[in-house]
């Protein structure tokens, strides 16, 4: 530390001197730590000089911020609802999956239909339905037989004016078969104006088919109901029981319930 020689007495030069501090030690001391906390404030004072600009230009203004809102409310897009209108349920059976032979099949079912709507209309008319209206399989597939034996009779009457088949005049005991295959529904002695019946119900190309084969000969049936038969099996012999006038076979064709030309349908499926 720097010091200095000063006299307590001027005027008695005699005196012995002593030595004291001067301020100006003490004052040095002092300047260094001063000098520390300068040195950072200014490094300070250099760096947020220059990061605060640039993250000022990051940041959008209360302007800026203000304008892209408005953009995106200009942008939008909206519309208007009604209040009374409200969203259609979906019904499940409104829709449905369908594979191309359940399209065919039910195809073929709307195509039996008409031709049994079409054969109804024809009975009451009495008018003819073409082959292409009556055909169910091909002829002589087998699946479709003649009800008596080739030549041995002739059709004395069909459908129309009440009557709901095709009388076929055969010598009595002429044998009967089944014009198609299928499960026996009624087999009766006495089976309303029918007489000696069998009722035979079938499936023809995929449609319902019902034959009734009436006026047998007492106790010549061969068929029991629920029995299970095949095209062209014997099944009876023709009589004449029942409102009958004279022996012969009435024959009836049902397809899917409605009544069809007993003849025509034999012709067009049988060969």
């Amino acid at each position: 530390m720097a010091a200095e020689i000063v006299t307590d007495n001027a005027e008695d030069p005699k005196k012995p001197a002593r030595r004291r501090l001067t301020r100006t030690a003490k004052t040095r001391s002092s300047v260094k730590p001063m000098r520390t906390v300068a040195i950072f404030a200014a490094v300070g004072a250099l760096v947020a000089a220059v990061a605060l600009p640039a993250y000022a230009a990051t940041k959008p203004t209360d302007a800026a911020a203000a304008t892209l809102q408005q953009m995106a409310v200009d942008d939008a897009q909206s519309i208007v609802v009604a209040s009374e209108a409200t969203s259609a349920p979906i019904e499940r059976g409104a829709y449905s999956a369908t594979t191309p032979e359940e399209i065919a099949k039910k195809k073929a079912e709307a195509a039996a239909k008409a031709r049994a709507a079409a054969a109804a209309r024809a009975a009451s008319s009495g008018s003819r339905l073409s082959d292409a209206d009556l055909r169910l399989v091909a002829a002589g597939s087998g699946q479709v037989r003649y009800p008596l034996p080739g030549g041995s009779y002739y059709v004395s009457r069909t459908l129309g004016s009440g009557h709901n088949g095709a009388d076929m005049v055969a010598p009595a005991g002429t044998p009967i078969f089944a014009a198609a295959g299928g499960v026996v529904r009624t087999s009766s002695e006495s089976y309303f104006g029918y007489g000696v019946a069998v009722v035979i119900d079938s499936v023809v190309g995929g449609q319902r088919v019902s034959t009734l084969y009436g006026h047998m000969t007492n106790g010549t049936r061969a068929v029991q109901a629920g029995q299970v038969v095949q095209p062209g099996q014997f099944i009876g012999k023709v009589g004449n029981t029942g409102r009958s006038y004279g022996a012969h076979l009435h024959f009836e064709v049902k397809v899917n319930g409605s009544l069809v030309e007993p003849i025509g349908w034999l012709r067009v499926n049988a060969g």
